[in-house]
């Protein structure tokens, strides 16, 4: 059995170490990993359906444990991407730090590629340039949205 403190090996049985004298943990004590059981409290991301929406909204689908994430375009340009001062912040390097930005025109919700490194993509397809529709897939990164209008 090896000592957690000094790395010395002590023979079986014994309760503390022979060189440093720290106590020797068992195999049961020296357990490190616990499971945590969610019950009750655990929630699933609402249905599209259920959203109650007042405004064009871009909705998390996947990526990076924030599905149901909700970012309403209530200004007149949205920026997406990396930098911490993007309206709409994706902490990830397949994300560039302006990424992309959706500006409302005359009605209208534009989503326009800021030149990033990994493009931007709408129902699969590397866009530029894009005027969103209701049930768009826009995927930045390994983050993907839906479009919806109310």
């Amino acid at each position: 059995m090896f000592c957690p403190n000094c790395g010395f090996k002590n023979s079986e049985g014994v309760n503390y170490c022979a060189r440093c004298g720290t106590r020797l943990l068992t195999e049961e004590e020296g357990q490190t990993t616990a499971s945590f059981s969610l019950g009750d409290e655990e929630h699933e991301a609402q249905s599209l359906s259920e959203l109650v929406l007042e405004r064009p909204t871009l909705v998390i689908r996947s990526g990076g444990g924030r599905a149901g994430e909700t970012y309403a375009l209530v200004k007149p340009s949205t920026t997406i991407g990396r930098h911490p001062d993007s309206d709409i912040f994706l902490d990830d390097v397949t994300v560039s730090r302006n990424h992309a930005v959706v500006t409302a025109t005359d009605g209208d919700y534009v989503l326009t590629d800021e030149g990033s490194l990994n493009g931007t993509y709408v129902n699969r397809r590397r866009t530029d340039r894009h005027v969103l529709l209701d049930g768009d897939d826009v995927q930045i990164g390994k983050y993907k949205f839906t479009f919806i209008t109310p």
